[in-house]
């Protein structure tokens, strides 16, 4: 029979397919285990509807109903037990008599946050908490950031030379980055809720900031233009999918366009991120230029740093990259020439 952990990584591995579609929501997956033999799985699909263990107890067949109150449900994160956009999981699991569940982290949702434990033990549920915990806080990541810290999940991103350049002369664009790193970056962006660039990068690369080399939704856009001197032909400007313009001229909502004040200062970065917490954008990815990712990490407000480095590309006079901050490296892949390296704060 396999056991608690192993039950928790299936649920894992069924939450991550809502990836990129239930935020601000948590990813959530559930399993359903009758004498060893699961009999029910389900994972939060898409923001707004059925949570994961509705779909999981759903997907029992109608000769295993029988067994649901004799079996143990998996669930990476607390249950609800308050009415949102669904009602509470917690009365669908007491309904349905379950006597037992194992629950991956607790929720920090002000909400929840214990509260779904709560009911289930005085209902008489018997709840073993902190199975698999590191691994599904991994996966909410983005999520638990936003609650705990009052802020979104911040990714710096960019790509380098082999002598450390992310730029020509006068700042003229490199196409460092080969075809297979540039669709990962697309699911990148299709993993955020937000995505930022500088006045420059905007001006110079012209970047659609979408994910149309990879199947998915395409994030908020925001930009930093202090004084609005970005001309309306670029392609951020399409209207196409929201963004939102930092800038020290005006508030102002226009369709899919969304002016937003800010003031000049070393509190600009604090700023920003604030602004993504108002309006619940629970991560964001910073793909450049140089000044803002330094900014960013000169604040300390980073999470993770993702770094392309093409090994065998050279531009000696070219814009230096940011200046890595101290950080431990977490993963390292290659794809082709391109060496991409994850950093996390120390």
């Amino acid at each position: 029979m396999l056991s608690d952990a192993m039950y928790m990584q299936r649920a894992i591995e069924l939450a991550k397919r809502g990836a990129g579609y239930v935020a601000p929501n948590p990813l959530v997956g559930a399993v359903l285990v009758h004498n060893g033999r699961i009999i029910g799985e389900g994972w939060h699909e898409t923001y707004g509807e059925a949570h994961a263990e509705v779909n999981c107890i759903n997907s029992v067949k109608e000769q295993d109903k029988a067994l649901i109150s004799t079996s143990i449900l998996y669930v990476t994160l607390e249950p609800c037990s308050h009415f949102g956009k669904t009602p509470p999981c917690t009365d669908l699991i007491i309904d349905h008599n379950i006597q037992k569940m194992v629950i991956g982290n607790l929720d920090p949702f002000a909400d929840v946050n214990g509260k779904g434990v709560e009911r289930l033990r005085e209902a008489g549920i018997d709840v073993i908490t902190g199975v698999e915990a590191n691994a599904c806080a991994e996966m909410n990541k983005r999520f638990l950031t936003f609650h705990t810290e009052g802020r979104p999940y911040i990714v710096l991103k960019w790509a380098q030379t082999a002598d450390l350049k992310v730029a020509g002369p006068s700042e003229e664009r490199l196409l460092i980055s080969g075809d297979l790193t540039n669709r990962l970056v697309h699911k990148w962006r299709s993993e955020e809720s937000a995505i930022l660039v500088g006045t420059n990068t905007a001006l110079l690369d012209d970047p659609a900031l979408t994910t149309r080399l990879w199947s998915g939704r395409h994030p908020v856009r925001a930009v930093v233009d202090m004084d609005l001197r970005l001309p309306s032909h670029l392609k951020l400007f399409n209207r196409r999918s929201p963004t939102i313009v930092f800038n020290t001229h005006r508030h102002e909502e226009q369709e899919n366009l969304y002016l937003y004040q800010v003031s000049r200062g070393s509190s600009l970065v604090h700023q920003i991120v604030q602004a993504f917490f108002n309006v619940q954008l629970q991560s964001v990815l910073v793909e450049g230029g140089v000044l803002l990712l330094q900014s960013f990490i000169e604040a300390g407000l980073w999470d993770e740093i993702r770094i392309t480095t093409n090994k065998d590309m050279l531009s000696p006079r070219g814009l230096t990259a940011p200046a890595l901050p101290d950080a431990f490296k977490v993963d390292e892949i290659s794809l082709g020439s391109d060496v991409i390296t994850t950093y996390r704060q120390v």
